[in-house]
């Protein structure tokens, strides 16, 4: 009994393991307030946290985004708040290199749009022309998850 009880007491004081990271409901909450006081252009984001082949990071956006494509990175994106579209697909107009491997662009010609809500999830294959439609008055808060490909 003595082992047992050693072992709990261990366990408790023992430090989180390298790369562990954990943000509550009420983090991001007063992340979005702080977030839409730094608004420019209608999108404010910041990094959480970057764990080499994956990132965090907590946006706010009041209005639409421009079209992008990421060459090497996936994008799952949780909606935590408000509601809009995403155009998934097509060709970008305009289309810019913004960084190795990241084009972004004014808009989708022929892609699918897809409706969201809070509490969905979105996930974005690397190399798909996607964007994120807001209509007047929507506002949007998300997390953001970008993932390297293999």
């Amino acid at each position: 009994m003595k082992f047992f009880i050693g072992f709990i007491a261990i366990a408790a004081t023992a430090a989180d393991p390298a790369g562990f990271g954990q943000y509550t409901a009420k983090q991001f909450d007063e992340k979005s307030v702080e977030l839409a006081g730094k608004l420019k252009s209608g999108l404010a984001s910041e990094k959480l946290a970057d764990w080499g082949n994956h990132s965090i990071q907590a946006v706010r956006r009041e209005n639409s985004g421009q079209a992008e494509f990421h060459e090497k990175q996936a994008d799952v994106i949780i909606i935590r708040k408000g509601e809009g579209s995403m155009t998934v697909g097509g060709t970008i107009v305009n289309a810019k290199d913004v960084r190795p491997g990241e084009v972004m662009g004014d808009r989708i010609e022929g892609g699918e749009m897809h409706a969201f809500k809070a509490g969905d999830i979105i996930h974005v294959p690397p190399k798909t022309p996607h964007q994120i439609i807001l209509k007047k008055g929507q506002k949007i808060d998300y997390v953001a998850i970008k993932v390297d490909a293999q």
